[in-house]
């Protein structure tokens, strides 16, 4: 299946806790449907102190978010989309913004 939603691409998430939020795609684990998304679902983590130089405490840090969650931002109009995919002239398959037909992306 193909990826709608890719690292770097700008997301919002659309239901949970987050709901609002914007943000850049760091990483997508498609096994599991999820992503981590920058600033969006932060969760303590309380870490030991481990080697020298590593610090123990309560370190705050970006969890996944499950791909349903999320919708892409559009890059002409700023808003979320639906993705779609089209088959250029020269065979490349390419992802689409449903609501202004632009390709996204490279």
């Amino acid at each position: 299946m193909a990826a709608r939603i890719r690292k770097g691409d700008t997301v919002v998430v659309i239901s949970g806790s987050s709901k609002g939020r914007r943000g850049e795609v760091l990483s997508v684990a498609p096994r599991d449907d999820r992503a981590i998304v920058r600033g969006v679902n932060i969760v303590h983590r309380h870490t030991k102190p481990t080697g020298a130089g590593q610090p123990g405490g309560i370190i705050d840090k970006e969890a996944s978010i499950h791909l349903s969650n999320l919708m892409l931002v559009d890059p002409t109009s700023e808003k979320p989309t639906k993705v779609g995919f089209r088959v250029l002239e020269d065979g490349r398959k390419v992802r689409i913004a449903k609501a202004t037909g632009e390709v996204v992306g490279s």
